[in-house]
């Protein structure tokens, strides 16, 4: 996560994918849901990089980008398995 530091980024990771979860309604414990929040950070934050899309370094934009991630690697996730 751009800017917001090692232990901010474990506390929005773990929101993140808590409410990623829940919006994909998929039942996953809390430390995949720390994970996928992080990955999910990290990953949105290279697709738009590779975009031009700069995201701004702060708590609310970085946890909305994380949300997003993880609910886009859930879903990945599910079409790779067969159960999208």
């Amino acid at each position: 996560m751009n800017g917001v530091g090692i232990i901010m980024s474990i506390i929005l990771g773990g929101l993140a994918g808590w409410i990623a979860e829940k919006i994909m309604k998929a039942n996953i414990g809390l430390l995949t849901n720390i994970i996928l929040g992080i990955v999910g950070a990290l990953f949105l934050n290279f697709i738009l990089s590779l975009l031009g899309v700069i995201t701004a370094p702060t708590y609310l934009v970085q946890f909305i980008v994380a949300i997003v991630g993880a609910c886009i690697l859930i879903f990945l996730w599910r079409a790779i398995r067969g159960r999208a």
